[in-house]
């Protein structure tokens, strides 16, 4: 089995960046078996073809725009996903999309899909998430750890306070 975890994101546009602030902090807490490749796909596209190629599963962790309140969690699932790309926040999507396209029309399409997105709150220029977002990256990793271990694989805390 090998599962990707997929942090992308621009880090330069505040919340923009979850994404790959979502995938340090899961290295940083968790020891992830080798099974588990994480990828930081900043604003990548095409350029990631080849970690998502015949992937069993990828999670995809992201800024999206839902509609919901600012700082919320949305979570798609397979056949859901292709509703996050219908409204780009951002260049990096039109080339995950694209990514995800050619890996079906290639026959190396994963065998699922889950993307854990958060509605952004700020796209100013910043390194730094909003308060709001930073607050909720702890559920964000936890969802994603959720993920994992329901796909079957064994997660362990490298800290205390993680679950």
């Amino acid at each position: 089995m090998r599962i990707v975890v997929l942090g992308v994101g621009n880090i330069l546009l505040s919340d923009e960046g979850i994404g790959v602030r979502a995938i340090e902090r899961l290295q940083l807490d968790y020891d992830l078996p080798p099974e588990v490749v994480v990828v930081d796909g900043g604003t990548t596209g095409m350029e990631m073809l080849e970690d998502l190629s015949n992937a069993d599963h990828i999670i995809i962790i992201d800024a999206v725009r839902s509609g919901n309140a600012p700082a919320s969690i949305v979570k798609l699932v397979n056949e859901q996903v292709p509703v996050f790309f219908k409204t780009k926040l951002s260049p990096h999507q039109i080339g995950l999309s694209d990514v995800l396209a050619t890996l079906e029309f290639i026959g190396e399409q994963p065998g699922g899909v889950t993307v854990i997105g958060v509605e952004p709150v700020s796209l100013a220029t910043s390194m730094a998430l909003s308060p709001q977002v930073e607050a909720r990256l702890p559920e964000v990793v936890a969802l994603v750890i959720a993920e994992l271990r329901q796909l079957g694989v064994v997660v362990k805390s490298v800290v205390p306070e993680a679950a």
